[in-house]
């Protein structure tokens, strides 16, 4: 038998959750009111940068196997605020406060303001449902 390679590597996912925050970011800002699609986006960019903070810790714990530990420690650094900005903003949405929902939304997007994604990009609409399941998560 042959060796089973992945070729979903906490890199490629990453990327792709950093492009689906990128789109939802878009589509919450066009909302000019607060209705369930809004919750649903909100919701997914809370999930996504949960995610994405899962990735990171995956990329690090293959580094730190190598004994890789002051890249491991930056790269840790690099990705924190996707973990501080999800709980932030899950508070913030758990109570209702639009106002620093939309402010975390911001500063998400500045740390994301390097991705490129395209306005006929193939990501679809990820964030329908995603309310229901951040309250399932707790």
């Amino acid at each position: 038998m042959s060796n089973i390679i992945s070729t979903n590597t906490p890199g490629k996912t990453r990327n792709r959750l950093t492009k689906a925050v990128v789109v939802s970011i878009r589509e919450l800002m066009r909302q000019s009111e607060q209705d369930e699609k809004s919750k649903d986006l909100a919701a997914f960019i809370i999930l996504a940068l949960d995610a994405i903070a899962e990735t990171v810790e995956k990329t690090v714990a293959a580094w730190e196997k190598r004994n890789y530990w002051l890249k491991a420690d930056r790269f840790r650094l690099e990705w924190l605020w996707a973990s501080q900005l999800s709980r932030e903003m899950h508070s913030a949405l758990k109570s209702d406060d639009w106002t620093l929902v939309i402010k975390t939304v911001v500063e998400v997007a500045q740390k994301l303001h390097k991705i490129q994604v395209s306005d006929k990009h193939r990501l679809g609409t990820l964030w329908v449902g995603a309310w229901d399941e951040l309250l399932k998560k707790g």
